[in-house]
């Protein structure tokens, strides 16, 4: 018998223990590579950098005659190879990034330099080595530059082209079916009544997983009868998981539920003790990864964020799949309800949380998530947050890190 309303951390844990790390992988363009999954460790191939190389204009010298009266014996331009050798008391001028001869230890900046006659003396004491990039210094061949399941960065995307790759294999991407339910929902582009409702939740969760790096396809509204709505479920079986919203709360009697059921959905839990959000479900659909969020937008949006995301990222094969948080000081103090984890929307600037409407909104609300940037989690001993209290703060643009961390307030 599936349990009810489960404590927040033991569905957050359930629901990461269902995901299967998708194993498909495909080859694509460096640059179209941004935010996906590294499916293997990329090693280093070329040293970095791949010769000793001046990490400024100057002169590069023998430390050992660096009180000496030096003559310039060559300009070296970057992309030039010296064939020539240093004799004492020489040296050789050298522009950034050229690769500096096997004779010399040292660079001295143009700048600490007189140059006088074609000779220079250095002006400034110099330590040995000084301003010197070494072949290797910063990845050597073999070194492990990125390992499986780390997204791709713009900044790592450079070191891969240092590297000559122009094709990486990731993990390919989740096919996600986003999917609206309940006989009042109107799409926009439609005539809705003062009975109706514009569908703006599948708009939102679409663009929230587009943020965050997740391509998904709004599919529709579930038909409004028992056997039309089986035959639109099958029909979402091709993907990896299916995200509905709406027509899933405690009690309710509706077909939505029973057209999964009917296409084998199994169940792992539904309802969990949060507020908002308290009747979210997951389960499998076979193979397809099945998330149902409530119908309020707040409430879908807010819940896609802390339980949807996780799942979505352990899926793809990250390595990062939990919340990161920051801490700030609480601006103005609020009430939460004892017995249960409250998430709690508010603005965090400049290290300071300002509760959003005084916790006072709805969960139906919409302009409430304009309005904030951030999610405070409180545990479910707390009754009051203080002013000036410290606390942990979730942003809506928070990074992930591969270890859990305790986000409890």
């Amino acid at each position: 018998m599936i349990k009810k309303y489960l404590d927040f951390e033991e569905a957050r844990k359930i629901s990461l223990e269902m995901a299967q790390i998708n194993t498909f992988e495909e080859i694509i363009n460096l640059e179209n590579s941004l935010g996906r999954v590294i499916a293997q460790d990329i090693l280093c191939q070329k040293n970095l950098p791949s010769f000793n190389n001046s990490a400024m204009d100057g002169f590069a010298i023998k430390f050992s005659e660096v009180s000496n009266t030096l003559f310039i014996k060559e300009t070296i331009f970057a992309g030039q190879n010296s064939t020539k050798k240093l004799n004492k008391n020489e040296c050789y001028k050298i522009m950034t990034g050229a690769k500096v001869p096997n004779d010399a230890d040292t660079i001295v900046p143009i700048e600490d330099v007189s140059v006088m006659n074609n000779t220079i003396e250095i002006k400034k004491e110099i330590k040995k080595g000084s301003c010197l990039r070494l072949k290797g210094e910063e990845q050597k061949v073999g070194n492990i530059l990125y390992k499986k399941g780390d997204s791709i960065t713009a900044s790592m995307v450079a070191v891969l082209a240092s590297q000559g790759l122009i094709m990486i294999k990731v993990i390919k991407k989740l096919s996600i079916a986003i999917v609206s339910t309940g006989d009042e929902i109107k799409e926009p582009w439609e005539h809705a009544s003062e009975d109706e409702i514009y569908n703006c939740n599948s708009f939102a969760l679409l663009c929230q997983l587009k943020e965050k790096g997740f391509d998904a396809t709004y599919t529709g509204v579930i038909p409004d009868n028992l056997k039309e709505s089986e035959e639109f479920i099958k029909n979402l079986k091709s993907y990896d998981v299916i995200i509905t919203s709406g027509g899933i709360s405690m009690g309710d009697a509706d077909f939505v539920g029973q057209a999964f059921l009917n296409n084998g959905l199994e169940i792992s839990f539904h309802g969990v003790n949060v507020k908002p959000g308290r009747p979210i479900m997951m389960g499998k659909l076979k193979a397809t990864f099945v998330m149902c969020l409530p119908g309020n937008p707040l409430t879908a949006m807010v819940n896609l964020h802390l339980f949807v995301l996780p799942v979505l990222y352990k899926l793809q094969g990250s390595n990062t799949i939990y919340h990161d948080y920051e801490s700030a000081t609480n601006k103005e103090s609020f009430n939460v309800k004892k017995g249960r984890v409250n998430l709690v929307l508010g603005k965090l600037e400049k290290s300071e949380f300002t509760v959003s409407q005084k916790n006072k909104y709805g969960s139906g609300m919409i302009s409430v998530l304009g309005e904030s940037n951030a999610i405070l989690v409180s545990n479910t001993n707390s009754e009051c947050f203080l002013v000036d209290q410290s606390v942990k703060v979730i942003r809506f643009t928070c990074s992930f890190v591969n270890e859990q961390i305790n986000i409890f307030n």
